[in-house]
């Protein structure tokens, strides 16, 4: 018991904070939220796979990508690209000129639907897609970046462009993409309502599972020699390059597995929210991504989903009780933290987090020393 909690959950305190969160989304949550709010959360739920993929690929690896919105978005797409098929079918799409295919492509006078978008009519292809297409993706970049030595700031910036032209390509290629719109009126899965509310308490409850079982993957990962090493290219990358080991491989193998967390939280996030656009694919959201990440800790896999639940709430609270001032609120919040807890919300965890266990601990001590007292009168008493 004690090997599981220290390797799966990183130590008491690891445990602690797992139990919370599992608590929190799995019962308070959906005990307490009416389903508008709950599916709320399922959203902020989705934007964690990014924070925590944020985790392994830059508080771990040292690669600070500002692009995770491109992977968000090319799983997005991925599910998007198959539920818009299920919904063009021959009936629903009978008054087009071209019946048969999306309605924005028969808006932009496009009369067949375009090969790529045709092997997204079976599910299992579009299964594999949103793991292979963003791992592909970042396997290209990662391969064309660290094999010649790029990192730090450059990466960065180059990252930060790539999400950029690929936004731009989205949004100019309005026929084949849905453009500045997105891809939008999803409404079943293989026949299933996706937007009744049995299916939004269904996908939470799937969206929720899939995260817990990521982050018990990136767990076994980071107790593994592979994390070790990770760790030790971050601080001494020129060391392990000199030990006879190819960073570059292990970059790139980090980096692709990052794209692939993201792209599932960007498969969710269409299943549960029923779009996708390039206005999640950015910039902007790749950088609130960071965020979400800075926030929690980048240290820290659970602390990656408290800091994206936390940003998310206050961002939503601001915006509702504030509408013209919420994005200073934000900027604040952020800037607070990263002044006054640089170690995010799992920082302060460790620091108020082992006092709390001492309390526990001294509370357990008391209680086993009443019941043997307890033994003792009982025993004298006879």
């Amino acid at each position: 018991m004690n090997t599981f909690v220290t390797r799966w959950l990183g130590g008491k305190q690891g445990g602690v904070a797992a139990i919370i969160l599992i608590l929190l989304v799995f019962v308070i949550m959906p005990l307490g939220l009416d389903i508008f709010r709950l599916n709320l959360v399922g959203k902020y739920l989705t934007y964690a796979f990014a924070a925590v993929s944020l985790v392994m690929v830059w508080g771990y690896g040292g690669i600070l990508s500002l692009g995770q919105g491109i992977f968000f978005g090319l799983g997005g797409y991925c599910m998007a690209m198959f539920l818009k098929l299920e919904a063009s079918d021959l009936t629903s799409t009978a008054k087009q000129t071209t019946p048969g295919i999306p309605d924005f492509m028969d808006w932009n006078q496009v009369t067949h639907l375009p090969f790529f978008w045709e092997p997204f009519h079976s599910f299992t292809f579009t299964l594999i897609a949103i793991f292979v297409v963003p791992a592909a993706f970042a396997y290209i970049i990662g391969a064309a970046m660290f094999k010649r030595r790029v990192g730090g700031v450059y990466f960065s910036i180059i990252t930060q462009a790539i999400a950029l032209i690929l936004t731009i390509l989205i949004v100019g290629q309005q026929g084949f993409t849905g453009g500045i719109n997105g891809i939008t009126d999803l409404k079943t899965l293989h026949g299933w309502d996706i937007n009744t509310t049995s299916a939004k308490y269904i996908l939470y409850f799937v969206n929720a599972s899939l995260l817990i079982g990521v982050i018990l993957l990136c767990r076994y990962i980071l107790t593994s020699k592979l994390g070790r090493l990770l760790l030790a290219m971050r601080d001494k990358e020129d060391r392990v390059r000199f030990s006879g080991y190819d960073v570059a491989n292990f970059k790139i193998f980090i980096f692709a597995l990052g794209a692939i967390i993201s792209a599932i939280g960007g498969a969710m996030f269409t299943l549960q929210v029923g779009f996708m656009s390039p206005s999640f694919v950015g910039i902007v959201p790749s950088i609130e991504m960071v965020i979400f990440a800075a926030v929690g800790g980048r240290m820290s896999l659970i602390g990656a989903v408290f800091g994206t639940l936390l940003v998310n709430y206050g961002k939503t609270a601001f915006s509702e009780s504030f509408p013209a001032l919420w994005l200073f609120l934000m900027g604040a919040l952020f800037i607070g933290v990263v002044m006054y807890f640089p170690n995010g919300l799992a920082g302060l965890w460790e620091k108020h987090g082992q006092k709390l266990m001492g309390c526990i601990g001294r509370l357990q001590c008391l209680s086993v020393i009443k019941a043997k007292l307890a033994d003792k009168r009982a025993a004298k008493a006879h």
